[in-house]
């Protein structure tokens, strides 16, 4: 029976969240469907190609339910907020995404949902381009931070462990480090995403302004 492309992507990323980007390969990927590797790369000519292919597919739900009634800030929210869950919902979900350049109907709609509402507020073609990679680039760090080493995260924990040593270490040398503490290992994640794109809308609004 032939293989259709969107199983073969569908159980890619299922695969991804068992083994990794690292451990998803093309041999393994054609085990995993009981296929043999030939067929497998009458859809995707390499790994690069199927993660383009993934890419695609892990930002399908973003920016289709927009309110476009709200403001331009609101909607740049709401776009933000629906990438970072979409890029979270697998493991390796961004590493997958943020190593690809896609020219798909999908990421024209996202590109869409966050250049309209900043051209809309008077943003030229320039700055609301821009500033859209900004917020994109944004989104990756920070969902690629929570993954790897953010709040709840093994390497946090482990940090959070030996947070008398972080304080021995900071005391001395590192006084605003020392002060921050509380800050640098608060657990409430949301609340730092929304902190970042408070600090980038407000910006944005500057330079709107600035003309």
């Amino acid at each position: 029976m032939k293989i259709q492309r969107e199983a073969v992507v569908a159980r890619a990323l299922e695969l991804l969240d068992d083994v990794g980007i690292e451990g998803l390969t093309m041999r393994r990927l054609a085990d995993a469907l009981g296929i043999k590797a030939a067929s497998l790369y009458w859809h995707f000519a390499n790994k690069q190609a199927l993660l383009d292919g993934m890419a695609d597919v892990l930002i399908d739900d973003v920016a289709r339910n927009i309110d476009e009634n709200a403001g331009w800030e609101a909607r740049l929210r709401q776009v933000a907020a629906q990438m970072r869950a979409a890029l979270s919902a697998r493991r390796d979900g961004v590493r997958v995404f943020g190593g690809t350049y896609v020219i798909s109907e999908n990421v024209f709609r996202v590109a869409e949902a966050l250049i309209g509402p900043m051209r809309a507020a008077g943003a030229s073609e320039k700055l609301a381009s821009w500033s859209a990679f900004t917020l994109l680039y944004y989104v990756l760090g920070f969902v690629m931070e929570a993954q790897g080493a953010g709040p709840g995260s093994a390497a946090m924990n482990a940090l959070s462990n030996r947070r008398a040593d972080f304080a021995t270490m900071a005391a001395d040398r590192y006084p605003h480090v020392l002060a921050s503490m509380d800050a640098i290992f608060d657990a409430e994640i949301d609340d730092r995403f929304n902190a970042g794109l408070d600090l980038l809308i407000i910006g944005l609004q500057v330079k709107i302004n600035m003309g």
